[in-house]
């Protein structure tokens, strides 16, 4: 048993000060607010719930900003992913397991306790294999036991390289399984988390141009329990093709041919009508929203304003890892909003009531659902994972209450962090991971490899 006394703490019910939290292998057993100190370890600071980050490829941060060069034409998405798989094509097992330890401590540095990996990285350089089908699963796992982060392990089905079951791509044989194969990656990728505390195992076809109505239902009714992700409408390229394809919009298509319920999160979902959203909205399931990286791609902006007014869940991830900060991925949605419908404050929902506390919320319960875990709350029977805030940081020091959230999100990001608990388990401290020297420097040594090949 630990036992711990925080000076604040943001609570269900709102904030309390001296708050005790008990903690019994890795679950809140007991929240007490007006806590005498008694024999608990006094953790100074303001204590929110750990933010869930629903969507992450950890092979991705180590391509941060090899593709900010414009080509001979406009650049795009799809140019993009033209770097992404030249990158992708060098990295050895070992490499992915230190590219993800390395961004899985950024994440904690960062403000988020706990990862969705949509991992569709699956085989060797030349597209065969590995002798254990779950080697680059099990190297995922491992970055996560030695970072401490939780973790929700999504292996990725992808078979083909367009709609209509067009021909894989040269670049995406490193991913692709028929439906066979991909559940016993899946059973694979069980075995890999199965050391980890509360890890969960879900599935994520990768988007409906990677698979065929077939291919998906065979994935699906393979899987019936767990959490399900999928890429969907993340480029008017693809919302063009799937029409092409099918006479519907993505979303449209999911809703109208797959029981979408809320086990599902659709990453993205940048370029829904106002129907799909109002329709995504009703099934429950939660949206991805990655605005960082949306904001890097060119992919556009997602309509809150519309889904929320349909009483939408959604959570943020990571992705393509370019920078990752949990405010910031909170501060730049707020934004996206700000600069679509030229006003202010935009997903907060009535007069007088804190944007970023609002932001913060429905990104803890969003992001709860779509990994599948008990987190993202300090009550009885959830895991203890904290974001513990400097109250001697210069931007919170004169403030209070709701204004430390807004702070947070808006003004100090990542820097305010003071320190980090994961299932009761302090792993960072002073900002700072507790492993972050050795990390680095696998991590670095990974880097001057790839730039030398």
């Amino acid at each position: 048993m630990a036992r711990f006394l925080f000076d604040h703490a943001l609570l269900p019910e709102g904030w309390a000060e001296r708050v005790g939290i008990d903690v019994d292998n890795g679950t809140i057993v007991n929240v007490q607010p007006g806590a005498p100190a008694d024999d608990r370890e006094r953790v100074a600071g303001i204590a929110l719930p750990g933010l869930p980050n629903l969507h992450s490829h950890t092979f991705q941060r180590a391509m941060a900003g090899l593709a900010e060069t414009r080509g001979p034409a406009s650049d795009n998405f799809w140019s993009w992913r033209e770097v992404m798989y030249r990158f992708l094509g060098a990295l050895t097992p070992d490499d992915v397991e230190a590219i993800a330890a390395y961004a899985f401590m950024e994440m904690l540095e960062g403000g988020f306790t706990s990862v969705a990996e949509f991992h569709y990285l699956h085989h060797d350089r030349d597209g065969r294999p590995f002798a254990a089908l779950g080697e680059m699963a099990a190297r995922i796992a491992a970055a996560a036991a030695e970072t401490g982060i939780g973790l929700t392990l999504l292996p990725s089905f992808y078979a083909y390289g367009g709609f209509g079951a067009a021909p894989a791509h040269a670049g995406q044989r490193r991913f692709l399984n028929d439906p066979d194969r991909f559940l016993r990656l899946v059973e694979e990728a069980r075995h890999a988390i199965a050391a980890l505390p509360d890890a969960v195992v879900g599935m994520a076809p990768h988007s409906l141009r990677a698979v065929t109505p077939a291919t998906l239902r065979a994935v699906l009714d393979g899987h019936t329990s767990g959490p399900v992700h999928i890429h969907a409408a993340e480029q008017v390229r693809e919302v063009e093709d799937c029409v092409a394809w099918s006479g519907e919009r993505p979303v449209a298509w999911l809703l109208s041919q797959v029981a979408v319920d809320d086990r599902w999160c659709l990453i993205h979902a940048t370029h829904m009508s106002a129907d799909e959203s109002r329709r995504l909205a009703a099934s429950g399931a939660v949206a991805g929203l990655c605005p960082l990286t949306e904001a890097n791609l060119g992919d556009g902006i997602f309509d809150a304003p519309t889904y929320v007014a349909a009483r939408g869940r959604f959570g943020i991830g990571t992705d393509s890892n370019i920078e990752i900060t949990a405010p910031g991925e909170l501060k730049q949605l707020e934004y996206h909003q700000r600069l679509a419908t030229l006003s202010r404050n935009v997903l907060s929902r009535t007069e007088g009531e804190s944007t970023g506390v609002r932001l913060y919320v429905d990104a803890l319960s969003g992001g709860a659902q779509a990994l599948g875990r008990r987190i993202g709350c300090l009550a009885k029977g959830f895991r203890a994972d904290l974001v513990v805030l400097d109250t001697s940081h210069p931007d919170l020091i004169a403030v209070t209450g709701d204004r430390w959230i807004d702070a947070y999100t808006f003004v100090t990001g990542r820097s305010a962090i003071a320190s980090v608990l994961v299932g009761g388990e302090r792993v960072v401290e002073r900002g700072r991971h507790r492993a972050r020297s050795s990390l680095q420097q696998r991590y670095t040594s990974v880097l001057k490899r790839l730039a030398q090949s």
